[in-house]
């Protein structure tokens, strides 16, 4: 562990007297929040963050992390993310200033010093979520988890599908050759006439750079042969509708932006605690939809705050079955919106006795689906005999098993077949003109536990507490892209947008904490001033 003379001397003592004023300390209101944000970093325990420093001396003394990370974090609460826009305000601004004491803190440092510590701010981030809950700021009775869509570090033009990569690897390949016979020729002639044998270890420069860009191009090539391959799973023609693949950050996924048309994109993930909107947990994931993430969030909530949420909100983004199912195994009541696999009231499809039909006169109230059939809901399930009944009353039973994707998760569903669509009178509104043999219903292993949740979802305390969904999450949000800026992400890689996401949600939560903590005291000392008087 170094020693207390090991970090950097303070340039300015904050009681010193300069001629702009008294003190340093002397332009900062008693009330100004910089107070408070300092206050609530000398609590934190930054030994992980020393740890990472050498402790003999090299060269002049580093600045302590708890500073450097300070400014950082103060920055993006003030809504200043770049290096060099944070590097200014510890030239010109006093509240900066202050809080570092005077030190100037240039951009490089500041750069490096922000793509560092990946574990630390993540035990930070657990620092700050301890000390709300302490308070009672976090109570964790319900979250509320959601993505949305930040753009990429890459250019929207910058995307190339895999047939346009492969043109330019191969011009790249023809033109590498071309130099490589070139040097050879040359190394040849200066052989016969140096007499020299030996021969470069290294390409030269030029020739590096090039094989640097074909590696890159290679890369995403296959990358985008990859993203054709899962089209061509998900019934997409990728000769017709290839992917684009980004070429500045290549983890980054051509996704739907929030405002119209297609980007390069990630997808951050944030849990919101509902008591105070306090961040319990954060990610980001390169796919569209953030389904995979739902569970992870509940065992990280858990490893940081000792305990798990009782109440877990979701959008139909995240209906998944197989969440559904993991929720109730873990213990958490889930609430998303959630369609039940039978027939519900007002349905005439809900009879006593499915074995016999519907009446023709309601027909018609009968639900349909998007391709103006009759929906799934019209077929009443039969446990006992594991065979559904169609409207008309005719058996659909067992007819096979098929793997298919839902929600990201493999599941296996069972098909069931009717017999009797021949000579119905429902047939036109029931089986598709493309069906070649009866109307088919399948049925994947979550039924159950879907139904339990759309019985759940139906009570008048969860739509009321349902209706508090995007208070909690898209608030969030909304401060993290209004107030701190974070429209566009500024570092490439998933890895690295993860970090970057990690300090906004970081100083998202140390400002909320500062916030509270001001009107806690407030509140406590108008109440000692009420009780003296």
């Amino acid at each position: 562990m170094a020693t207390i003379d090991y970090w950097a001397e303070a340039p300015l003592s904050r009681e010193q007297i300069p001629l702009f004023d008294p003190t340093l300390d002397g332009v900062i209101a008693e009330d100004d929040s910089v107070r408070l944000f300092d206050e609530v970093l000398g609590e934190v325990d930054w030994s992980p963050w020393e740890a990472e420093y050498h402790a003999a001396r090299r060269g002049q003394p580093p600045i302590h992390p708890r500073h450097v990370a300070g400014a950082i974090l103060y920055g993006l609460c003030r809504g200043l993310r770049s290096s060099r826009k944070l590097e200014e305000a510890t030239v010109y601004r006093l509240d900066f200033r202050w809080l570092l004491l005077g030190r100037r803190i240039d951009h490089t440092t500041l750069s490096k010093f922000r793509g560092k510590f990946r574990s630390q701010l993540k035990d930070l981030f657990k620092q700050l979520g301890r000390i709300a809950m302490t308070i009672g700021l976090i109570r964790l009775g319900e979250v509320a988890f959601d993505g949305t869509r930040v753009k990429a570090n890459n250019s929207r033009y910058a995307t190339r599908t895999a047939k346009t990569l492969a043109e330019k690897l191969a011009a790249l390949d023809a033109l590498f050759d071309e130099m490589m016979d070139a040097l050879e020729a040359t190394d040849a002639a200066e052989q016969k006439t140096f007499n020299q044998d030996d021969s470069p270890t290294q390409l030269p420069p030029e020739l590096a750079e090039l094989d640097a860009r074909r590696e890159k191009i290679r890369a995403a090539m296959e990358q985008a042969q990859a993203a054709d391959e899962q089209r061509k799973k998900k019934g997409v023609n990728p000769e017709q509708n290839p992917a684009q693949t980004p070429t500045t950050d290549p983890d980054s996924r051509v996704m739907p932006n929030k405002e119209g048309g297609y980007a390069p994109n990630y997808t951050p993930v944030a849990t919101t605690d509902g008591e105070n909107g306090f961040i319990v947990d954060c990610d980001v994931t390169d796919e569209v939809n953030e389904a995979s993430l739902a569970l992870p969030s509940v065992e990280n909530i858990e490893a940081i705050f000792g305990e798990k949420p009782e109440k877990f909100l979701t959008d139909a983004g995240n209906n998944h079955g197989h969440i559904m199912q993991q929720m109730e195994e873990a213990g958490v009541a889930f609430y998303a919106p959630a369609t039940p696999s039978g027939p519900q009231e007002g349905n005439p499809a809900k009879r006593d006795d499915p074995t016999q039909p519907v009446p023709q006169e309601q027909w018609n109230e009968l639900p349909r689906n998007s391709q103006k059939k009759l929906d799934k809901s019209c077929f009443v399930y039969d446990d006992e005999l594991d065979q559904y009944h169609c409207p008309q009353g005719e058996t659909l039973a067992f007819e096979k098993t098929k793997p298919d994707v839902r929600g990201g998760a493999r599941v296996t569903l069972r098909v069931y077949r009717c017999d009797a669509c021949a000579g119905c009178p429902l047939a036109e509104h029931c089986v598709s003109s493309q069906s070649k043999g009866g109307r088919t219903i399948t049925r994947d292993g979550y039924e159950e536990v879907r139904d339990r949740t759309a019985a759940r979802m139906a009570t008048e305390e969860a739509r009321e507490l349902y209706n508090q969904r995007p208070r909690i999450a898209e608030t969030t949000f909304g401060n993290m892209k209004s107030i701190l800026g974070l429209r566009q992400f500024l570092l490439r890689g998933l890895e690295n947008v993860k970090h970057e996401w990690q300090w906004a949600c970081t100083a998202f939560n140390l400002g909320k904490l500062v916030r509270h903590l001001a009107r806690l005291r407030a509140e406590f000392a108008q109440l000692a001033a009420d009780g003296e008087s």
